[in-house]
C-alpha cells in the first residue's frame, strides 16, 4: 500500500507544464547529497544548478575532487561535507572499488538537520538516512549500473570471472543490490533524468518517475552553422561509452577525420588502434572543448547514456548526433521518422558496421539535417525549463507531509 500511494503521487501531482510551487522556500537548510565529485561532468552541473536554486544548500558527498577553480566558478561559498573515506591516502586511485564500502558510508552522514533533503544518485545518495517528517527529493541519474542489468558487462571488462576475485566481486554486488531494493522507497518522489532511466526505475523499483530533464546552459555554448571536415566524439573514456567502436568504424573509412575528445581508463588502447585520420585532444577546457564540438560536422557516440549532457549540448552547439538508440539519445535526437526537423541519426545495434552506415546515411542526407534545427530541439533541455520542473516537484514533497 505504501508503494502504491507514492507511485500514485510521483504520477499526479507534478503537472505536465510545471510552474514553481508557491510554498517553496528557496532560502531553506537544504542537503544536497551526491555519490561522489571525481570531475565536473554531468551530475556536477545538476547539483549545480540545484544549489542555484537554493543558495543556502550545503552538499554531502562521498569524494570530492573539485579542484578549486570549479568550485568557485559554479560552488561558491557553499560547504562540501565528506566521508571518512575522502581522507585515505591517494584514494582518487582506487575510490571506485570501494564501492562496497560506500551504503555505509552513505548512512554516516547527519541531514537530519536540514527542511529539505535532495539527493542526486547514480548509486548510493538515495540511501541517506532521513527523518519520517523530513520531505525527500531524489534526481535519479541511473539505478547502479555496475550492480543490475549491466553487472555482466561490466564483470567481461574487468576480466572477472568465476574465480576467487570474480566470486567476491559477484557476492559484493549481490549485497549492494539488496541494499539498493531496501532503500529504494525512501525517497518521497523520484525524478528520473531521462524516459530509459525512468522505465530502469519502474523495472528494478516498482515506483513511477516524472521525467526531468538535465539543465543545460545553451545560451554559455557557442553555435556554429558553419562546420568544418571532421567528426567528434567526446566522453570520459571508458569501456561501458564504446568509443572503441567508433575509432574502428572510422579506420574503416580513412578519408573520414575523427577527433576524440576526453581522458580516460581506455586511453592508450584507444590510442594505440587508432588510424592516422583519428585524432585525441586529451582533456580540454570548457572554452575548447564547446569550440570542438561547435565545429564539427556531427558528433557520434556508440555508447548507451542515462541521459547524456554531452549530446544535448552538442545539439545546442547547432551540430547533429549519430547515436545508439538506447538510453539517452532516443530523448534528445529527433530522427527522420519523427514529426519536425531531424537533428540527427539513431543506429539499433552497437556494430562497427552500424557506425560506418550511419555516417554514410548522414552523408547523403547531411542538407536535411540543419544546425538550426538542432539548436531549436536543445531548447527542451534549457536551465528555465529544469528550474521550473524541479521547484515543482519540491512543492510536490512539500505539499506531501503537509497533508499527513
Amino acid at each position: 500500500m505504501h508503494q502504491t500511494v507514492k507511485a500514485g503521487l510521483a504520477a499526479t501531482q507534478l503537472p505536465g507544464r510545471a510552474d514553481p510551487a508557491p510554498s517553496v522556500d528557496r532560502q531553506a537548510r537544504v542537503a544536497v547529497v551526491h555519490d561522489w565529485c571525481p570531475d565536473f561532468r554531468g551530475g556536477e552541473r545538476v547539483i549545480a544548478r540545484i544549489c542555484a536554486l537554493f543558495p543556502n544548500a550545503e552538499i554531502f558527498t562521498l569524494f570530492d575532487f573539485l579542484p578549486a577553480e570549479v568550485k568557485e566558478a559554479h560552488f561558491k561559498h557553499l560547504a562540501f561535507h565528506t566521508s571518512a573515506a575522502n581522507r585515505l591516502p591517494l584514494v582518487r586511485r582506487y575510490y571506485r572499488s570501494l564501492f562496497f564500502l560506500c551504503p555505509f558510508l552513505i548512512e554516516q552522514f547527519d541531514v537530519t538537520g536540514h527542511d529539505l533533503v535532495i539527493s542526486s544518485s547514480a548509486a548510493f545518495a538515495r540511501g541517506v538516512l532521513t527523518r519520517p517528517d523530513q520531505p525527500h527529493l531524489c534526481y535519479v541519474h541511473s539505478p547502479v549500473r555496475y550492480a543490475w542489468d549491466e553487472q555482466f558487462s561490466y564483470l567481461e571488462q574487468a576480466g572477472l570471472g568465476f574465480g576467487p576475485k570474480g566470486f567476491l566481486f559477484r557476492y559484493l554486488l549481490h549485497r549492494l543490490r539488496v541494499w539498493d531494493a531496501r532503500t529504494a522507497h525512501g525517497p518521497d518522489l523520484m525524478l528520473a533524468n531521462s524516459s530509459y532511466v525512468r522505465a530502469r526505475i519502474r523495472r528494478i523499483y516498482g515506483r513511477d518517475a516524472r521525467v526531468v530533464f538535465p539543465p543545460v546552459a545553451i545560451g554559455e555554448l557557442e553555435y556554429r552553422e558553419d562546420k568544418e571536415d571532421y567528426f567528434v566524439t567526446a566522453s570520459f573514456l571508458a569501456p561501458y561509452k564504446r568509443t572503441d567502436l567508433v575509432i574502428e568504424a572510422f579506420n574503416a573509412m580513412p578519408s573520414r577525420r575523427l577527433v576524440v575528445v576526453g581522458e580516460g581508463q581506455q586511453s592508450r588502447r584507444l590510442r594505440a588502434m587508432a588510424g592516422r585520420n583519428v585524432t585525441f585532444t586529451g582533456y580540454l577546457d570548457r572554452g575548447e572543448y564547446v569550440k570542438t564540438v561547435a565545429g564539427a560536422r556531427a558528433m557520434v557516440f556508440a555508447g548507451c547514456e542515462d541521459f547524456g549532457i554531452a549530446l544535448a549540448e552538442a545539439q545546442a552547439c547547432g551540430t547533429p548526433l549519430l547515436a545508439f538508440e538506447r538510453g539517452g539519445a532516443r530523448d534528445i535526437v529527433r530522427p527522420f521518422s519523427t514529426v519536425g526537423q531531424p537533428t540527427g541519426i539513431l543506429f539499433s545495434r552497437q556494430t562497427v558496421e552500424a557506425v560506418v552506415q550511419a555516417v554514410n546515411l548522414f552523408e547523403a542526407n547531411r542538407e536535411a539535417i540543419t544546425p538550426q534545427a538542432c539548436r531549436a530541439n536543445a531548447a527542451r533541455f534549457s536551465q528555465d525549463r529544469f528550474d521550473r520542473e524541479f521547484l515543482a516537484a519540491v512543492g510536490a514533497v512539500q505539499d506531501l507531509h503537509l497533508m499527513r
